[in-house]
């Protein structure tokens, strides 16, 4: 055989893993950002910052430094509600993984693909009271490649609710902490 047939055959043989990578990053994706709403659907309601049983729950589909975030905005809210004898609102009211106050009743992963900063993949959500009409957007979950494979790095919300979240989920944790640390010793 030929050193150009060998060669073309090589090229040939790997062509198909090359063209298998974006879907199987793309079936990553997904399954992480699955296992994290799976998650997501057993608080409801969702109210406020997680406490450490629930980011127990969490923590095999977030990123290290978003699970940090949950620990610091939890340990700010206990800080805050100590200094206010429980007499204010909590930092963060509401659910802080939409952009919808009462969070979502259902969930649909959408595209998902690699990009510059890891991944993202739609998601699209809807709130159902089963009284009024339901209220449906999608959000972006951004992702990063971790030792552990795939995981959630932060949400990046695509309502336009009036009493919601705006932004990301990680400035909602970051504003939590500083408003929370005023009150450190």
């Amino acid at each position: 055989m030929t050193r150009i047939r060998l060669l073309t055959l090589v090229v040939l043989a790997a062509t198909p893993s090359f063209a298998a990578q974006p879907d199987a990053d793309a079936s990553a994706l997904a399954a992480a950002a699955k296992g994290f709403y799976d998650v997501y659907m057993t608080l409801h309601p969702s109210d406020g910052i997680p406490d450490p049983a629930t980011r127990a729950k969490f923590e095999p589909y977030v990123s290290p430094q978003l699970d940090h975030l949950f620990a610091e905005g939890n340990e700010a809210e206990v800080r805050y509600a100590k200094a206010t004898k429980n007499l204010s609102p909590p930092l963060v009211e509401g659910d802080p993984f939409t952009p919808n106050f009462e969070g979502a009743t259902s969930f649909g992963i959408g595209a998902c693909a690699v990009d510059t900063h890891g991944g993202h993949c739609a998601v699209t959500l809807a709130y159902d009271d089963r009284k009024d009409k339901p209220v449906i957007w999608t959000d972006t979950v951004l992702l990063v490649r971790t030792s552990s494979g795939w995981r959630v790095d932060d949400i990046a919300y695509g309502g336009s609710r009036d009493f919601g979240n705006k932004g990301r989920l990680k400035g909602v944790l970051e504003d939590a902490i500083r408003n929370g640390n005023i009150f450190s010793k």
